[in-house]
């Protein structure tokens, strides 16, 4: 198969159809390669703005917003364990008396052991997982603990509205495949990796994958209320990444979790067999998709094949049969029956250097609208000073979407309205020695008063943001 295929007009609907009115649909028009044309206005200008936990600068914000920091890398959860670095995906629930429940990804790479409990972990020499903390509106952190260990690169994952996390592995490491690129000894891994895990807010996880929906390279999970499905996006960095969707063998609210035993699908374009959007796209381009069976979900390998061969097993059996082919899939939310996600390095090349991995662009929003089956593109980065290289992404309680970058330079929180405007709402100082690091992981507390977020590093931490919502599009 050519890494680039040509993507006929004639895949592409008319702009007419209600997909293409709906949110989001002004953006093309607003952006060009050194930013919007007519930017949001957002919350106006970014200024430093001082930690409320030691005085540090650590954010640029507008005017009137205020942050605290908490449980950074290195300090110790309630339960005595010392908190990992590699903050990653995160989701907020409502907590008693006025309390927010925070569950957070670690995406901790390589056989280094697991933080906690050995005894409880899934794999004890697998070094990432979650925690779970208990904290104020405002940052303070009132009980933390560790919900789930022994998993390995815990990424992303998603709320469920049922009251649980599914966390998601980002690899497909374990005893019976070859080192991936960090160059950890695989063989010292107990169980294999590559899953979902789902974490109750209220309770520690079950160290049981959900095997039926993939071992693939997973990134983040949705729900679709309607179907009862939970949709995946995959991050396979160097190779092609798919669309899934996870069809459980009932329905998680009537069963009150995520049940093993499901089906496991892979999005496609329908006429188009293999079709690569992981390129430039036609303004406003809208494609008629359908899903094809993943025969063999959860692959056991023999003869320990090489790690590259193994993150592709899934991947190539959706491709055989027809499955659409984009750049590193991330950040996916529900919203009203449309699953958004990211697509870090989607799009036309438009800057140098071109990022390494599967992919040139400098990303790509992508709308699915799990009634009509249809697939919109919501906007396509035209150069890295309007967006660069967008990762996690959740959703205002207004609908707008809040988009986390993971580019190489300044690393911003970024807004984009239904009116289709994008806007910076938060600039990162850079962290001492470790230029790498982003944003990841934010999540609005219910009812919208506090935002959260991480910066991943082995130095991460957690954020605490609040100020005058209602005077922008949050």
């Amino acid at each position: 198969m050519e890494r680039r295929r040509f993507l006929s007009r004639t895949a592409v609907l008319a702009a007419g159809t209600a997909l293409a009115a709906g949110p989001f649909q002004g953006v093309a028009a607003h952006l060009r390669p050194d930013g919007p044309r007519r930017p949001g206005r957002g919350y106006g200008p970014l200024k430093p703005v001082r930690d409320l936990r030691d005085g540090q600068v650590r954010l640029h914000l507008p005017e009137g917003f205020r942050y605290r920091s908490f449980n950074p890398a290195g300090s110790r959860l309630g339960d005595g364990t010392i908190t990992p670095g590699r903050h990653d995906g995160m989701a907020a629930f409502r907590g008693p008396r006025g309390s927010v429940i925070l569950v957070r990804n670690h995406e901790v790479n390589g056989p280094v052991g697991a933080f906690g409990d050995p005894a409880a972990a899934y794999d004890p020499m697998a070094g990432g997982g979650t925690c779970t903390l208990r904290v104020t509106p405002y940052g303070e952190v009132l009980d933390s603990r560790v919900s789930l260990n022994g998993t390995q690169m815990n990424c992303s994952g998603g709320p469920m509205p049922w009251g649980s996390w599914i966390t998601c592995e980002e690899t497909v490491n374990g005893p019976d495949v070859g080192n991936d690129f960090s160059g950890g000894d695989n063989s010292r891994l107990r169980r294999r990796h590559g899953y979902l895990f789902e974490v109750p807010a209220a309770g520690r996880g079950r160290p049981a994958p959900i095997r039926a929906a993939g071992r693939f390279a997973h990134e983040a999970a949705a729900y679709d209320a309607r179907t009862g499905a939970v949709y995946l996006t995959e991050d396979n960095f160097g190779f092609p990444s798919g669309f899934y969707r996870y069809l459980p063998p009932k329905n998680p609210m009537a069963a009150g979790r995520l049940l093993d035993g499901g089906r496991l699908q892979m999005l496609a374009v329908r006429g188009r067999p293999n079709a690569d959007l992981s390129q430039g796209q036609p303004e406003g381009a809208v494609y008629e998709t359908t899903w094809v069976d993943i025969d063999d979900p959860d692959p056991a390998f023999t003869g320990t094949p090489s790690n590259n061969d193994a993150i592709q097993a899934v991947g190539m059996q959706g491709r055989a049969k027809g499955a659409a082919l984009f750049s590193r899939l991330e950040g996916a939310i529900a919203d009203r029956g449309v699953v958004y996600f990211v697509s870090t390095q989607g799009g036309a090349p438009v800057t140098q250097p071109v990022p390494s991995g599967f992919g040139d662009g400098r990303g790509q929003v992508w709308a699915y609208d799990t009634r009509s089956s249809r697939l919109r593109l919501v906007v396509e980065s035209p150069g890295d000073v309007a967006l660069d290289l967008p990762d996690n992404i959740t959703h205002s309680p207004r609908g707008t979407l809040v988009l986390c970058e993971d580019g190489g330079g300044d690393n911003y929180l970024r807004g984009l309205t239904v009116a289709g405007e994008l806007f910076d709402f938060a600039r990162l100082e850079p962290v001492p020695e470790d230029d790498g690091a982003e944003f990841a992981g934010s999540t609005f507390a219910p009812g919208g008063g506090t935002l959260f977020v991480n910066v991943q590093t082995d130095a991460g931490l957690s954020f605490a943001i609040w100020g005058p919502w209602r005077d922008g599009p949050f």
